[in-house]
């Protein structure tokens, strides 16, 4: 059996990449550029969540690129009538990674932060490309929800604060979105809020 040679992987992919691009030629595939970047990257990203599923204490750091690389496989295989999409996918996929975190380890709470900040900047970014919109109210709101998020997911009862910048960027957000019509929404959110932080503080051990 011969050696493996990496030469082996090179001449594949510009083979395939030259078939592709004389699909594109001929009209048949229309986004031959971008399935040829979105094989790359997903290819790479496989490599990286194999490492992650391997062994998921000493690897977890293999969660970041394999996730983002997925987002961007994601985002190139998309066809031009979404690249509005292209954003999202991007920064989803790293959101995932950071929830990824989240959901294993508990402890790592800090990773809802960054997991909801890129998600909320990628559904600006989409509802920006669509609708041409202001979404600094989105954003706000996007940011009050990761907060309330905080003080929500499991160990939240530890980290009942949250609430309160939750609160804050909530009322700001509406107030800055009126095109969404969620003004009159604020009131009963800064109460189911309220209600939930005063229920976390009663349920939550008193230490003597």
């Amino acid at each position: 059996m011969r050696k493996y040679d990496p030469r082996l992987i090179i001449g594949g992919l510009l083979i395939f990449g030259g078939l592709l691009s004389l699909l594109e030629v001929m009209g048949v595939i229309p986004n031959a550029g971008g399935i040829f970047w979105g094989v790359i990257w997903g290819a790479v990203a496989l490599y990286f969540l194999h490492l992650l599923s391997v062994d998921k204490v000493r690897n977890w750091w293999a969660a970041f690129p394999g996730f983002a690389l997925l987002g961007m496989a994601a985002a190139a295989f998309l066809p031009d009538s979404l690249t509005a999409f292209e954003g999202l996918a991007f920064l989803g996929g790293i959101s995932l990674a950071f929830l990824w975190a989240f959901f294993t380890d508990v402890r790592r709470w800090w990773a809802i932060i960054p997991a909801g900040v890129l998600l909320t900047l990628g559904v600006t970014s989409t509802l920006d490309e669509l609708y041409s919109m202001d979404t600094g109210g989105v954003f706000f709101i996007g940011l009050g929800l990761t907060f309330a998020l905080v003080a929500i997911l499991p160990g939240g009862s530890q980290r009942t604060w949250a609430f309160f910048p939750a609160i804050a960027l909530l009322i700001f957000g509406t107030f800055l979105a009126p095109s969404l019509a969620l003004t009159s929404y604020a009131v009963p959110i800064v109460l189911i809020l309220l209600g939930a932080y005063f229920v976390f503080r009663f349920f939550k051990p008193k230490n003597d």
